[in-house]
């Protein structure tokens, strides 16, 4: 399947709505390796953002009071009317935060941190351990942790109300590149490593692994679990793109169509469709259940061979977010844009500018999409916004439940199950 068409002019698109930046402050001795926000992440109730910015530390500030310093700056109060919001984070004060709202924190992690999740429970969600009774955390419902994967192979896990560390996971030999928690409340999370695995780890039995998840021969970048917690899907060096059946920690198959390493992964809040991004310039949205490529998003014009695709150029896509709308993905790439896509397309609806960018993230609710740069520094856009089709609201619904193959297997018309079933496009 080809990208969108060499007619698209990107000078053409529309520009997104950029709606404020939170800055690390620069000195000299700052411009090394290791200052990098190589994660941004969003706390799933929305009541925290936290992202790496460099040097061991992870920033942790209140969502609510972000958006609105956000406001403020774009109403003209403190700042040039309609400028964005430049808000520096390293010198503000609890002190100044009513003790009822949620505290801005500082945490030094010890080592540089590539990796970010926020987990939540659900008490009534118990462990896979048989006798959990004399464990030393009792997780309840208003309780918010934070997962670091650390350079040097440890994952630490806070209590983000309290800033204090709960856990240190010591198994992985090399990197943890990316962590990921189920969705489910049970507290399980998966760490992705450059040490070729993927490790298990069930929080409620006092971070104890679980499984090892072998089959990856290089790296391992990135892992996503399904909205339902049952498939997670893992990506790396060499073209991988896995799923693994998270019930039995199973392999269920390899996805084949890039052609360079992949880097960054996440499904739709329905569950029907996988995003995936590489270093070979395209975004690959799949319908993993049948393992076939529904949607290519191309970076680069003309569109590049395989050989090529396989070398370096300044247009690989280092990260790609799902909107929680289900009808818009975003993508971060080395030629200093930020892309918003519609599923629907192959040209990108709305560009940013964004130099240095390694990472993005959608909000809960689906308004505003973070991207971390090399600079530690995070930068903030409105997502597009436009009326859903009846068509994709009754995918959703549906979707959320079915596979592909069950949606074709319903004793409906032809028509009908066309309509409910996602499409080349």
């Amino acid at each position: 399947m080809a990208s969108f068409p060499d007619t698209v002019n990107e000078n053409d698109l529309g520009k997104a709505k950029f709606i404020g930046e939170l800055l690390v402050p620069a000195a000299p001795f700052d411009q090394k390796s290791g200052r990098e926000a190589w994660t941004v992440a969003f706390a799933p109730n929305g009541s925290y953002f936290a992202w790496s910015q460099g040097h061991r530390i992870v920033k942790l500030v209140p969502w609510t009071k972000c958006l609105k310093d956000f406001s403020l700056g774009q109403s003209g109060e403190g700042t040039d009317a309609g400028s964005p919001r430049r808000l520096s984070r390293q010198n503000s004060s609890e002190a100044l935060i009513p003790s009822s709202e949620p505290l801005e924190r500082t945490i030094d992690c010890g080592d540089i941190v590539w990796g970010l999740a926020f987990g939540s429970s659900v008490p009534e969600k118990r462990s896979r351990c048989v006798n959990i009774e004399w464990h030393r955390f009792k997780f309840g419902q208003d309780q918010l942790l934070l997962a670091t994967g650390l350079n040097n192979g440890r994952i630490k896990i806070w209590d983000v109300y309290t800033g204090k560390l709960l856990l240190n996971l010591m198994d992985h030999t090399d990197v943890v590149r990316d962590l990921t928690f189920a969705p489910d409340g049970s507290l399980m999370l998966v760490s992705a490593s450059r040490d070729k695995t993927l490790r298990v780890w069930d929080l409620k039995d006092d971070g104890n692994m679980v499984k090892v998840l072998r089959g990856h021969q290089q790296w391992v970048y990135c892992s996503a679990f399904s909205p339902d917690s049952s498939v997670l899907c893992s990506v790396g060096a060499g073209k991988a793109v896995f799923l693994w059946n998270m019930d039995k920690y199973t392999l269920i198959r390899k996805l084949e169509g890039h052609h360079n390493d992949v880097v960054s992964c996440e499904f739709s809040p329905d569950g029907a469709l996988l995003a995936t991004a590489s270093y070979d310039t395209r975004v690959i949205v799949w319908d993993h259940h049948r393992g076939t490529i529904l949607l290519e998003l191309g970076h680069l014009f003309p569109p590049p061979s395989p050989i090529f695709a396989g070398g370096s150029n300044d247009r690989w896509v280092r990260s790609v977010s799902f909107c929680p709308d289900g009808r818009h993905i975003a993508s971060v790439t080395d030629d200093r844009l930020v892309r918003f896509w519609s599923i629907e397309q192959r040209a990108p609806q709305t560009i940013a500018s964004l130099s240095s960018g390694l990472c993005c993230a959608f909000s809960p609710e689906g308004g505003v999409l973070a991207a971390g740069t090399r600079e530690g520094n995070v930068h903030f856009w409105e997502s597009p916004r436009s009326v859903s089709s009846l068509q994709h609201l009754c995918r959703m619904s549906v979707r959320r439940v079915l596979t592909t193959q069950q949606v074709e297997a319903l004793p409906i018309p032809t028509p009908l199950r066309d309509y409910l079933t996602y499409r080349v496009i």
